[in-house]
């Protein structure tokens, strides 16, 4: 199971948008995909008509001792063959901070433990995060091979981008060898907007590995989220879901996997 973190220290520059995409397109190529809910706001799980107020869902697997006996009750199947969801709600935030105050077994394992329980039943993991660095944006990029960061062209850009950089190569190095990439991506894009194209030039010149494809503005991502629909089937024709399209094939291509065996022989 290939495992992506999608993460911006940054609120608004769609990550949720993208971690839905993400996960409906791969499923569409046939691929046994999980979606992991990993923000209290559980707006990847209200995306997919799987979130409830008061349900448990990754807030258990991050307090289970034994997450074997839970991931089999917690995951739930969407309405999309091949796309199965593990629901969040404002219950994380208290399972956090249970998890800060147990110092009697590993705090950053907790969600790695718990997929490897299910990884021969997928070919693909999304993990979708809070824009913050907190214990379960810890254990995401313990528990991830790739990380997807996407950003929104405007004057903060940047802000959060070195600290997040810093924790991913931290983890890398203590916690995490099998992490093997990370990505910055534009979001929201403009052509038209000059300002952008500079500030798109500035991200590069710093010095991020960077994807190709810009994600163009469109009125249908707003109106997606009301219909509780990924863009890519709410508005196929839309500029945003054929840029989708495009990334999720640039991204299997740079991260060296279009011939796996998840891949293989399917149209990418």
């Amino acid at each position: 199971m290939r495992t992506i973190a999608v993460i911006n220290l940054k609120g608004g520059v769609a990550k949720t948008i993208t971690s839905n995409s993400f996960a409906y397109i791969l499923a569409e190529q046939g691929n046994r995909v999980l979606l992991v809910d990993n923000d209290k706001q559980g707006d990847a799980s209200r995306g997919l008509n799987c979130r409830t107020q008061d349900g448990e869902g990754i807030d258990r697997i991050m307090t289970a001792r034994h997450p074997e006996d839970w991931m089999g009750k917690l995951i739930r199947h969407t309405a999309y063959y091949n796309l199965d969801v593990l629901p969040a709600n404002m219950r994380l935030l208290m399972a956090n901070q249970e998890v800060m105050f147990d110092q009697t077994r590993p705090q950053q394992f907790r969600i790695k433990n718990a997929l490897a329980c299910v990884a021969e039943q997928y070919d693909f993991c999304i993990i979708d995060n809070a824009p913050d660095i907190n214990i379960s944006t810890i254990n995401a990029l313990t528990a991830c091979d790739d990380v997807l960061i996407p950003v929104e062209i405007d004057d903060n850009t940047t802000e959060g981008l070195p600290e997040l950089v810093n924790q991913i190569g931290y983890t890398k190095e203590e916690l995490n060898k099998d992490l093997k990439n990370y990505w910055i991506f534009i979001t929201k894009y403009d052509k038209n907007n000059l300002a952008q194209e500079q500030g798109a030039d500035l991200i590069q010149a710093a010095g991020y590995p960077m994807l190709s494809t810009r994600i163009r503005y469109s009125r249908k991502v707003s109106e997606c989220t009301y219909a509780r629909k990924p863009i890519p089937l709410y508005s196929p024709r839309s500029l945003a879901a054929k840029d989708y399209k495009r990334l999720v094939k640039e991204y299997l291509v740079a991260a060296g996997i279009m011939m796996d065996k998840w891949t293989e022989g399917r149209e990418a």
